[in-house]
């Protein structure tokens, strides 16, 4: 495993966790920024207002629930959209939580 955290494979996904990780608005910006980009985001590189402590938390939610996959490049811990997988097991979601950032945009930063 070396220094890659664990993953739950698709067939783990629970739809009571991934709606518990996606309620939070600081989650919820981290995966549509992860949508809307063209590559992988490292840790420190997401427009979240919260200290590092509390952003690995989010971050470890979001893993455990299955919606992100978190690797290193040199130091570097780098986030990756699950959305294939995430599809694959609740389609339509990842779409919806797209359209709903889009139509109000700073709904997301409300609680920040």
């Amino acid at each position: 495993m070396g220094r890659t955290p664990p993953h739950p494979d698709p067939g783990e996904f629970d739809l009571q966790r991934v709606l518990e990780a996606i309620v939070d608005p600081v989650r919820r910006i981290i995966v549509v920024q992860l949508d809307a980009s063209s590559a992988d985001i490292k840790c420190g590189g997401f427009d979240i207002s919260v200290s590092k402590s509390t952003a690995t938390h989010h971050f470890k939610v979001l893993r455990e629930a299955g919606l992100i996959r978190q690797y290193y490049v040199g130091t570097a811990r780098m986030n990756a959209l699950r959305r294939n997988e995430v599809d694959q097991v609740f389609p339509g979601l990842l779409d919806a939580l797209a359209v709903s950032a889009a139509r109000v945009p700073g709904e997301l930063n409300a609680d920040r």
